[in-house]
């Protein structure tokens, strides 16, 4: 029972301008640069091994949604014009990459020393190229039928069952990061099987996971299964895993072993714990890490990055829980990441992204054939389908807060409709209009922030009979009418969050005592508001960094909530030595341009 989703607001502006910037016109026929790498002459003496191929695959999902979602028609026929050039350059064998010949997936590439990426044969990209464009055909199949698209699915399937098992190659030994860039097929192959009901492709995806798990570095559900932190599984890379635990949930959904969701809430709480900024992106970049790699558990910077790719992955593997278990922190997070690190990441025009997102630095948007561009427009489309669920015949979720209207079908009122009035994510009550299409009981839930302590629902103006804890669902189960109204209140009120830079050094002395020490330490101090991080501009407009002393008072002295000129919420920070400071919203803090500089957290001066 699907449910149609208009979202208005920030993120209904998020998914316009996703539409009539990147979706409309970065790929656009088979002449497009994205598509042009398929082109079988093309193809045929392409030796280079990195990632451009994915493109496709990802503008199909996102662009198939947003054409189906909106019903442009323009975006629709793009669409169907590039799946069809597609399939017809599939090869015979089933291939649909961009490699030449002697570098594809099926031959075994020589061998060479691990990388510090953990790529134990030459650079390829090809498996990961054909997971997306298996997703990318069956999401054109799901909207709009056509068999051949869900047969050259079918196909690359075939293919790539028959190199992992009859011509015996490893998949970890086709990507880099001890394989976890190949082993994303986990993913695509369940969906396979969930289009087609055939067992050959739950087949791939229980060989995927096995030759994923006997690799010592990656020890891919061993690992996850033993609580190993999410930083130290394969490199620890973040879009990768996360995109790995997504196929893993997704395996358990079909098969329902206990073990799979087990492993994927460990990952989940480790990256949860210790691997998110305050805006909810995975983020690296920390010490020795590699920019796109977890940081490890308890190493602290302000200049971290968050990789879109990693926020994408992220959104993803919460919906997947979120479908799974019904459990209101996983619609949190989503509603975390969308509202902060991936509106952070978005320019107005739709076109252009930000590679990396930075608590701390400045907003740079990248260049034509970066990956995030792609990933950061597959994410907004994903949270129209999020925002409002079928839970069962008789339960509707309402899991993300924004302005927007969902039209959803259950079994004894027929057709229901939803309408947020909501100002959110800025401090405001979220309104529900229902309207009905039969009078019936039914159960509405709705989801109380964690941060929402004091929370009421209202139903037509009286207390809802519900429980209403801060981190779970409001259960409202009653008859409906048509013009029935759910009035939720949930105080916004501004939190200082701290956190820590510190370095321990432990060691042994001569006697066999142990030693250690601290040898450095830094304290920040950065704030939230409902689900905003706030952040601000250069301090004094020049300072790209500034220390400060809290006041001794209570913080709703010192920092408080107000509307600025523009109707918009800020915080005005005043440590009573100096002007206050204001911070507004960090996703739009300095303007969303090219070169806009954002501070999110604050030194914070040493105790005396």
């Amino acid at each position: 029972m699907k449910v149609r989703t208009r979202l208005d607001g920030l993120l209904g502006d998020a998914l316009a301008a996703n539409l009539r910037g990147r979706l409309s016109h970065f790929i656009v026929d088979e002449r497009s640069p994205a598509i042009a790498l398929f082109a079988p002459e093309r193809r045929a003496s392409n030796e280079e091994g990195d990632w451009y191929g994915e493109h496709a695959g990802k503008w199909l999902v996102a662009a198939t949604r947003a054409a189906a979602r909106s019903g442009d028609a323009a975006l629709r026929a793009s669409v169907l014009r590039v799946a069809d050039y597609l399939v017809s350059v599939q090869e015979d064998d089933g291939y649909l990459g961009t490699y030449a010949p002697s570098r594809r997936f099926m031959r075994p590439q020589p061998p060479k020393p691990v990388s510090w990426d953990g790529a134990p044969s030459v650079r390829t990209w090809d498996i990961w190229t054909h997971a997306y464009l298996m997703l990318g055909l069956v999401e054109v199949h799901r909207q709009w039928g056509g068999e051949h698209y869900l047969e050259s699915a079918r196909r690359i399937g075939d293919l790539c069952l028959h190199t992992l098992t009859e011509g015996g190659i490893d998949i970890t030994d086709l990507g880099n990061h001890f394989g976890m860039s190949a082993t994303v097929l986990l993913d695509p192959a369940v969906e396979l099987h969930l289009a087609t009901g055939d067992p050959r492709y739950l087949e791939l995806a229980r060989c995927v996971l096995a030759q994923a798990d006997a690799n010592p570095p990656l020890a891919l559900l061993k690992q996850s299964l033993a609580g190993t932190d999410a930083a130290f599984i394969g490199t620890g890379k973040a879009y990768q895993l996360a995109w790995n635990m997504v196929g893993m949930a997704k395996l358990h959904r079909v098969t329902g072993e206990v073990d799979l969701l087990r492993a994927v809430k460990n990952v989940w709480t480790s990256i949860r714990d210790h691997h998110l900024t305050l805006g909810g992106g995975p983020w690296g970049g920390v010490a020795h890490r590699s920019r796109e790699v977890f940081n490890a558990p308890g190493a602290f910077s302000p200049e971290g990055y968050v990789e879109t790719c990693s926020t994408l992955a992220w959104i993803q593997l919460n919906r997947e829980l979120l479908a799974i278990t019904g459990e209101a922190r996983y619609a949190e997070e989503i509603e975390r990441s969308a509202y902060n690190d991936l509106l952070a990441a978005q320019a107005p025009d739709g076109e252009d992204w930000c590679y990396y997102v930075f608590p701390n630095g400045r907003r740079v948007h990248t260049t034509y054939w970066r990956c995030c561009k792609s990933s950061g427009a597959m994410a907004v489309e994903e949270l129209p389908d999020i925002a409002v669920g079928v839970r069962d015949a008789a339960t509707l979720d309402v899991n993300l807060f924004g302005a927007g209207e969902s039209m959803a079908t259950l079994e004894a009122p027929g057709r229901v409709t939803l309408r947020q009035v909501t100002a959110w994510p800025y401090p405001d009550d979220v309104r529900i209009d229902l309207e009905v299409e039969r009078e019936a009981r039914f159960r509405l839930r709705i989801r109380v922030p964690s941060w929402a302590v004091g929370a009421t629902v209202l139903v037509n103006g009286v207390a809802a009979d519900a429980t209403v804890v801060p981190g779970g669902y409001a259960t409202i189960e009653r008859e409906w009418h048509t013009g029935d109204r759910v009035l939720a209140h949930f105080p916004a009120r501004p939190t200082v969050h701290h956190a820590t830079n510190r370095n321990v050094q432990e060691s042994r002395a001569p006697d066999g005592s142990a030693v250690r020490q601290e040898v450095l330490r830094f304290e920040y101090v950065g704030f939230t508001c409902g689900p905003l991080v706030y952040a601000t501009e250069r301090v004094d407009g020049f300072k790209t960094s500034e220390t400060v002393k809290l006041p001794e008072g209570p913080v709703e002295d010192w920092l408080v909530c107000e509307r600025g000129e523009d109707g918009e919420p800020m915080l005005r920070f005043d440590p009573g030595y100096r002007p206050p400071l204001r911070f507004t919203p960090y996703f739009a803090t300095g303007g969303r341009h090219d070169g806009a500089w954002r501070l999110t957290w604050l030194g914070l001066a040493p105790a005396d």
